[in-house]
């Protein structure tokens, strides 16, 4: 702390509370000793108070620190029922406030600087409190608990009284604080809101009542209040119904109908940060989007406050000023600040305006004029910002950061902020005295930061920041140095001989193990780290031998605790090891020794790696019967442990007697009961004789070592900071340090009372550790002095860095160079030794003497591996050349069996895992395959499945139903037997009124009837046609019946029946056409066989067409897996191998066994594997020709050219029969292709038919179910207007007991204003009749001098503003305004009434004996006349209290009488909905037509018989065919007309032909043909000639074709090899371009996200885009088309006009 240092004295103050420590005991030796507080150091946490103008307070663990800014001087306050929990202060009355974090927690009240305790307020609160307020002025006190009550309570602390309470259950706030000019308002933040509670009072009644402020949404505007549970207005459909409120929709009773809201109606407000008040009872409330808002007290409205602007030279002004600050905070390094919008977390407001602060750190200064401020900058301490607070005479402004720095502003001068406590950013880790511990004390922190502090007052003399993460500390005794351990293993060596400067020296890196703790001997010679994973690195603790690492020691298990024990009579050091025993509950002991031969002769004692040998240490173990946390050993072999497993301290006496039957075991000899709770620990004093013991209840006990009473115990942390963290002993026993875990303080204990032999033996063991520290000490500063400071880097010691850098790596070996030149010692580290482990180092010294060693012999083998590897090549190459099956296996040439047995068992441990997890994914996919197996296939007793036509496009699904339950079957028998019921109470009913009147309902059954059979021959009135499609619509109710609830139920039964039945019904007809398709299958593939046949009698290879049935039409087929479906090789075991090889050994048995049969062989040669020859085999003939046939035939004789003529006339024969049996197998094919196509064709017109069917059937099934939904809405619109109904009901239920409530209040109220206005008119007549009796009691007294009397009776003296403010500082100014606080102001009026009573104003001549009783009457009057005031201002407050009741009262009166009004109007909504009915008709197309989709309102529709419309209809029909009949006849005329017009026409067009043709013949042109036809003679024969000369060309041109085509075939398959190859090319470039249009896709969503906007508008600019060459491009095709026509046109008109062309 650099403010601090000044500081001199802290102690104690004030009585301690009664509330008895948690875990304290009585114990009669307790009285022997006693502990005080010396001094309290600690952090605050932004809770921080003004208790005075120039003193301020905050907690700190147990404690409250008062701190004077002017001296520094601090002064600490102890909560001795554990840490302080809220706390608040005031600085006008200078009392404070806080709470214990107890169950049942107190609100304790002190005053300042007395530090008196004034009372105890015990409130309802179970837990803690949260918050604490105190009003400007009054005694008046605010506090909030937290869970479970969230309760907000007003009390008077004066008088201790609770004056009124309310519950807000589940609210958290976050700030509270009074009204300085009016106490009865307070401001409950939140995170979320606001809320100004109001304090009603009557008389010795209070009363809070909320008011929510209703705050605007991010964008400033403030949105409407909709009340959802009352709506303005009742809009009703005359379809759907009235419009309920969404709470009665939700089907929502009581609170929640009242505050429900749904999810689209929420919208995010402001979020509140902090807030303050202003002098005219209005609130700056600070909110995270930015904006500063004003609240008006008293009508909660809302303001956003917006920046003025600035002049034109001010804006360049503040935009260079905002350059300049960003171009600073990018050279430091920082984040840029925006101060056009900052977020305000902290607000004090004064005379001149509103000072706000943030996150930026900078202290701003809003001057605010009509909802406009400007803004200024007044200072920037580069930290955020938590709290702002004036002191009571607002001339210092303290500012409170987030860490806890708190700093001082004085807007009077305008300067720059003042650092007052500079806190740390984390809690302390532990503190140790400095040698020789009678002066100085040293304390580190978790984040590395190191003070000095002077142990009297405990003053802070500097402070050093390591920024590093501590996790030991330890202050050597033979010297003045501190070592501290770090997470990352290293040691860091301070020197301390300047308290005021102390400095880094030296850093060793041990190992890359987090230290744990450092422990020092007494005589100051070695220094022990315990490390993690049992490491214990031992160091030369003194600075002249460098801290030189002397070795370190391993232990197997996990240590717990470590201790250090000297024995100065044999120069040696016990260093005590506290492991745990994994396997058992146990505890273990080991013991080693350190003597002083390892500083000199270090490597008879360690090996090559730097570890202790175990001869050299003698090491010990031993086995306890208890788990221990903590243990400390005595000299003469007694071992202390602190138990983890009950609550007790455990007594060791190490020797071979105290052993039961295993011997490794030692057994306690005693177990002393502890007072604590939690884990802890022990510490022992210096000179042995005490036992402190520690835990995390925060009590610290100490005993006596030889008996284990208790000494002493002092409450100093709590179980809620943690508990206690460290404690040390000083070397003369007289302080204790205790350093709390996480509640921030540190505490210095001293010796209240204690005995003085105890101080003397603590003195004595002192005294004779002097000479031999002071001895090392004066050596080793010396020394020490002379060190260099250390230069290291920071961030190489930043925990940020990447956890692989502290890993052990082979770096170079560290040199430490000694160099004495001037009396200076330097020490020097290569760079690349500072990131070096000292582990690492030893390793690598091993290593590179090992390697020097084998030198040679590793050269010897590095040849030798060299001459293998050849010979291996060779053998490999040699491999190469031989034949395959003399060939080797390449791992037959790995010469590493180890590394391929090992990669082979890799190999197979994936292969295992791999094989694991496809057969999980494989159970998965088994168990979703049956789920959905049982619950859409298994479910259904009629399986969904379609019907294809075979030429048609065409599909019919049928209707998949699921087995009905045996409850809904149970639910439709009831239903139909109650139906039946009904219809025989209806038959009966009936009967008996035909009984009453028979004539009468003759005469109407005759009409009923008819109306009965038109009825059931018109669907029109029953809404569906299910009737005709298999459903009974008899059972129904009539539409016009369904009144009850019941009914619409039954009948929603009923209807959802006949569904079922017509799509039952539609299933029959659908299996039928099924089972037809089968039939069809069947027969078409029978006719496919002899297709089949003739086709290869035909030797034609043509596709026949095989109809099958697709997977929609057998669903079953999915859940089997074909063989042809799998496209992986099957895996097969070992033996299903074998099996296959034995399978087809046994088939190529059979093959060839088969292929042995000499009968069939020979019947195969002779006459083609038949006896008989079949008439299909015709075709396959084939007549041998002659013998001769290849002689000339002119050398053929006669008898040759015979059998000649007759084989050409058998292979004639032949040919005719062939030609014959061709024509009667190709007439089969096409009848059997004219009988397939027939009888399929007819199956696709019946599979439509059955579509149009299922057409109609969805109809129908519509329509039942359009009634089921109108009948489900009229059911659901009846439940939420009951629910409404029960809502209001409940409203109705809560107003009459606020007006029963508000009117007992109402009555009460008036009563005592009855009986105060007695009283006040009693106190009014008094003062009348004391007035009036002044001239009575002075009766003697002469007339001269009684009018001066009475002049100076009616005197007052001037009445003065208030005693405790009169600053014009002060922005709040008198605060009066309630009885309460006229007593002050009272008493400052009987002060004045003494200036007046003094006998200088006496008159002259007067008696004093008369001015004496004067004066007594008029001070009588005085008094009398304020109590009139008061009682008058009382009155008042409780009449204002009766008219805000009487308010209160009408308006729940007129809620209540909307609230009947509406339930009115419900139960005649209720009556419409039941007598209302909607009717569902059937009508005919085009019957009904509409000309919008709105429906019409039927509200005065009627209905008529159907008799009347059908005549009218008739009639008119009638009419309308006579009209169409004369229309067709004119048409027909016209008709007529225009076909002779046509005719007339054509006749002129043909005489206009005719006439063309004849000037046509005459102008026609002679060609060549004509000539040569008319000249040559024999044209047909020269035509004949021509074309055999053309055939001839022809011929030769069909050879050229073919050889042509050979050619293109070649080319064309080269082609294809090509297209080939450019299709794999493609496939490659399609993969290259799905990955590349992913990239482009993921690129596009990365622009769209990055650049909406401009997104938004290029995208419409392409729609536009698109849309117009849309548009250009159907113009150019309308445009084509016409001019496609009209050439057409064009062309048409050519010929006609000039047919020869």
């Amino acid at each position: 702390m650099e403010a601090a240092e000044e500081a001199r004295g802290a102690g104690l103050a004030g009585e301690e509370l009664r509330a008895e420590a948690p875990g304290s005991r009585h114990c009669p030796s307790a009285e022997e000793a006693a502990l005080e507080v010396s001094w309290v150091q600690g952090f605050p946490k932004k809770n921080f108070g003004f208790i005075n103008n120039q003193t301020i307070c905050y907690p700190c663990g147990n404690y409250i620190l008062f701190l004077d800014i002017e001296t520094k001087t601090t002064t600490a306050l102890q909560c001795q029922t554990g840490q302080v929990g809220a706390f608040a202060a005031n600085g006008n009355s200078q009392v404070l406030a806080f709470s214990d974090r107890k169950l049942n927690p107190i609100i304790y009240i002190y005053t300042f600087p007395e530090l008196n305790k004034l009372t105890e307020l015990k409130g309802n609160a179970q837990l803690d409190y949260t918050l604490l307020a105190f009003s400007f002025t009054g005694p008046y006190l605010a506090s909030y608990s937290s869970i479970p009550e969230f309760v907000l309570s007003v009390w008077n602390w004066q008088e201790n009284i609770l004056l009124c309470s309310e519950s807000q259950p589940g609210v958290t706030a976050t700030s509270l604080s009074f009204n300085p000019t009016n106490w009865q308002q307070l401001c409950f933040v939140n995170e979320r809101s606001v809320t100004i509670w109001c304090i009603e009072r009557n008389n010795d009644e209070y009363h809070l009542k909320q008011n929510p402020v209703k705050l605007p949404d991010g964008q400033r505007s403030m949105r409407p209040h909709k009340d959802l549970f009352f709506p303005v207005s009742h809009s009703q459909d005359p379809y759907h119904g009235p419009d309920l409120p969404v709470s009665a929709i939700a089907g929502l009773v009581g609170d929640e109908a009242e505050t429900f809201m749904p999810r689209n109606y929420i919208k995010p407000s402001m979020n509140p940060t902090a807030h303050c008040w202003n002098a005219t009872s209005e609130i700056y409330l600070g909110c995270k989007e930015g904006y500063v808002l004003a609240i008006d007290a008293e009508t909660c409205s809302v303001s956003v406050l917006q920046q003025k602007p600035l002049p034109e030279y001010m804006r360049k002004i503040s935009d260079v000023v905002s350059y300049v600050r960003r171009e600073v905070q990018k050279k430091k390094g920082g984040k840029l600040k925006d101060l056009q919008k900052t977020v305000p977390f902290a607000m004090a407001f004064c005379n001149e305006g509103l000072y706000t602060a943030g996150s930026e750190g900078i202290l701003f200064f809003y001057h605010i004029k009509d909802l406009q401020y400007e803004m200024k900058i007044c200072a920037d301490i580069l930290q955020p910002i938590s709290s702002l607070m004036f002191s009571p005479d607002y001339t210092v402004l303290l500012l409170v950061t987030d860490q806890g720095t708190v700093y001082t502003y004085k807007p009077a001068h305008s300067g720059e902020a003042v650092k007052l406590l500079d806190a740390c950013s984390s809690c302390f880790l532990a503190a140790d005295f400095l040698t020789p511990g009678d002066k100085y004390c040293v304390s580190v922190t978790i984040s590395g930061e190191v003070q000095v502090w002077f142990l009297d007052d405990g003053t802070c003399l500097s402070k050093l920041n390591l920024d590093i993460e501590a996790t030991a500390m330890a202050c050597c005794p033979s010297s003045s140095s501190v070592a501290i351990g770090t997470k990352r293993g290293q040691v860091y060596f301070l020197d301390v001989t300047e308290v005021e400067a102390p400095r880094v020296i030296h850093r060793i890196f041990l190992s890359k193990f987090p230290l744990l703790s450092l422990h020092y001997d007494q005589s100051g010679q070695f220094l022990v780290a315990r490390a993690t994973e049992g490491h214990i690195f031992i160091l030369d603790a003194r600075p002249s031998k460098l801290f030189q690492v002397l070795g370190y020691v391993v232990l197997a298990d996990e240590m717990l605790d470590l201790s250090v024990v000297s024995d100065f009579k044999n120069d040696l050091v016990e260093v005590v090891v506290l492991l745990q025993v994994a396997e058992v509950q146990r505890a273990r002991l080991e013991i080693f020794l350190l003597s002083s031969a390892l500083t000199t002769d270090n490597d008879k004692y360690v090996n090559e790696q730097g570890m202790l040998n175990a001869s050299a240490i003698k090491k010990e173990r031993y086995d306890l019967d208890y788990p221990l946390s903590s243990a400390v050993r005595l000299k003469d072999n007694i071992v202390y442990g602190y138990c983890t497993c009950a609550p007790f301290i455990c007594k060791y006496y190490l020797s071979e007697e105290n052993v039961l039957e295993d011997p490794s075991v030692y057994l306690s000899e005693k177990r002393i009961p502890s007072n604590q709770f939690g884990s802890g620990f022990l510490c022992l004093s210096p000179n042995s004789r005490w036992l402190a013991s520690a835990a995390k209840d925060g009590v610290l006990f100490i005993y006596y070592t030889s008996t284990m009473d208790m000494l002493a115990q002092k409450h100093c942390h709590s179980y809620q900071g943690g508990g206690i963290r460290s404690v040390v002993f000083s070397l003369d026993g007289k302080f204790i340090l205790v350093n709390g875990k996480n509640d921030g303080a540190l505490v210095c204990l001293k010796w209240k009372k204690i005995k003085k032999i105890e101080v003397e033996e603590a003195a004595f063991h002192w005294q004779s550790l002097l000479p031999i520290l002071n001895t090392s000490t004066s050596n080793e500063n010396v020394f020490l002095k002379s060190m260099a400071k250390w230069q290291f880097d920071l961030e190489s010691t930043s925990e940020s860095l990447p956890q692989e850098k502290f890993q052990e790596e082979p770096l170079k070996s560290s040199n430490v160079e000694a160099t004495e030149e001037g009396g200076s010692v330097t020490s020097s580290y290569s760079a690349s030794t500072n990131d070096m482990t000292w582990i690492g180092q030893k390793i690598k010294k091993v290593i590179r003497e090992e390697t020097q060693r084998f030198a040679n012999q590793k050269k010897e083998l590095q040849m030798g591996i060299k001459k293998l590897r050849k010979t291996i090549q060779k053998m490999m190459h040699e491999n190469e050349q031989v034949p395959d099956i003399e060939k080797l296996e390449q791992q037959e040439f790995n010469l590493d069996i180890e590394e391929q047995e090992r990669a082979q068992e890799e190999a197979e441990q994936k292969v295992a895992r791999v094989r694991k997890e496809i057969e999980m994914e494989n159970l998965v996919n088994c168990y979703l395959q049956d789920v959905i197996k049982r619950e859409c296939w298994d479910a259904m007793c009629v399986k969904g499945r379609a019907v294809k036509c075979f030429h048609k496009a065409c599909e019919v699904k049928n209707y998949p139903l699921k087995e009905r339950s045996e409850e809904e079957l149970e639910t439709l028998e009831k239903v139909l037997r109650l139906k039946k019921i009904e219809t025989v109470g209806l038959t009966v009913q009936r009967k008996n009124l035909e009984i009453e009147s028979e004539i009468v309902l003759s005469k109407e059954e005759g009409e009923k009837a008819e109306v009965t059979a038109d009825d059931s021959a018109s669907y029109c009135l029953i809404g569906s046609l299910s009737s005709q499609y298999g459903g009974d619509t008899s059972i129904l109710y009539h539409q016009w019946d369904l009144h009850t609830r019941e009914q619409k139920v039954n009948q929603i039964v009923l209807l959802k029946d006949i569904i079922y039945k017509v799509k039952t019904a539609f299933n029959k007809e659908f299996d039928i056409v099924a089972q037809q398709k089968q039939h069809e299958i069947t027969r078409v593939k029978e006719r496919n066989l002899k297709i089949q046949e003739i086709l290869a009698q035909l030797d034609l290879q043509v596709e026949v067409w095989e109809p099958t049935l697709t997977d929609d039409e057998i669903p079953e087929r999915a859940l089997t897996v074909q063989d042809s479906e799998i496209k992986v090789e099957k895996y097969l075991t070992q033996q299903e191998r074998e099996k296959e090889v034995v399978l087809a050994k046994l088939e190529m048995e059979r093959r060839l066994a088969a292929m042995d049969n000499e009968r069939l062989r020979a019947l195969n040669d002779m006459m083609g594997g038949v006896l008989e020859v079949k008439k299909e085999d015709i075709l396959k003939m084939d007549i041998p020709p002659p013998p001769f046939i290849s002689k000339p035939e002119h050398v053929w004789n006669d008898e040759e050219k015979k059998i000649f003529e007759e084989h050409e006339k058998k292979v004639k024969e032949l040919n005719e029969e062939k030609e014959k049996y061709r024509r009667a197998l190709e007439n089969e094919l096409k009848k059997l292709e004219a009988s397939i196509q027939e009888t399929t064709q007819n199956f696709d017109e019946t599979v439509c038919k059955l579509s149009e069917r299922k057409v109609k059937l969805e109809m129908v099934i519509y329509q039942e179910e359009l009634k089921i939904v109108n009948l489900v809405y009229a059911l659901l619109l009846d439940e939420e207007l009951d629910t409404r109904e029960a809502g209001l009901h409940n409203f109705l239920m809560k107003k009459e007991k606020e007006k029963v409530k508000t009117a007992k209040t109402i009555q009460t109220t008036k009563n005592k204003i009855e009986a105060y206005t007695d009283t006040y008119e009693k106190a009014v007549l008094e003062e009348k009749n004391l007035e009036r009796g002044f001239a009575k009691q002075f009766a003697d007294v002469p007339a001269n001098l009684l009018d001066e009397l009475f002049q100076l009776y009616k005197h007052r003296p001037k009445t003065p503003m208030t005693e405790m403010l009169l600053d014009t500082a002060n922005p709040y100014g008198d605060c009066s305004g309630s009885a309460e606080d006229y007593k002050d102001a009272h008493t400052l009026l009987m002060k004045a009434m003494d200036e007046l009573d003094s006998p200088e104003h006496m008159p002259n001549g007067l008696d004093p004996s008369i001015w004496e009783h004067f004066c007594l009457a008029r001070r009588n009057k005085v008094e009398s006349e304020e109590l009139v005031k008061r009682k008058a201002l009382t009155l008042a407050e409780m009449q204002a209290f009766l008219q805000r009741r009487m308010d209160d009262n009408e308006k729940i009166k007129s809620e209540i009488e909307d609230i009947f009004q509406e339930l009115t109007w419900l139960q005649e909504e209720k009556m419409k909905l039941q007598l209302n009915l909607t009717v569902q008709f059937l009508l005919k197309q085009g019957q009904v037509e509409l000309e919008s989709t709105e429906i019409p309102d039927y509200a005065d529709a009627i209905l008529i018989n159907k008799s009347v419309i059908e005549e009218l209809n008739c009639s008119i029909m009638a009419q309308g065919e006579k009209k169409i009949a004369s229309m067709v006849e004119c048409k027909d005329f016209s008709k007529g007309i225009f076909q002779l017009e046509w005719e007339h026409k054509k006749m002129r067009m043909q005489i206009e032909d005719l006439k063309q043709k004849a000037r046509d013949i005459v102008t026609l042109p002679i060609s060549k043909d004509r000539q040569l036809f008319l000249t040559v003679l024999n044209y047909n024969s020269h035509i004949a000639h021509h074309i055999s000369v053309m055939e001839q060309t022809l011929g030769i041109m069909d050879k050229l074709h073919k050889k042509n085509v050979k050619n293109r075939q070649k080319r064309i398959k080269e082609l294809e090899k090509c297209i080939s190859l450019k299709e794999q090319e493609n496939y490659e470039l399609s993969l290259e371009l799905k990955e590349m249009l992913v990239s482009v896709s993921e690129r596009r969503h990365i622009f769209e996200a990055a650049n909406t906007h401009v997104s938004e508008k290029i995208a419409k600019q392409r729609y536009r885009q698109i849309l117009k060459q849309k548009r250009l491009r159907g113009l150019v095709k309308e445009q084509e088309e016409q001019c496609e026509i009209l050439q057409a046109e064009v062309e048409r008109l050519r010929s006609r006009t000039f047919p020869i062309l």
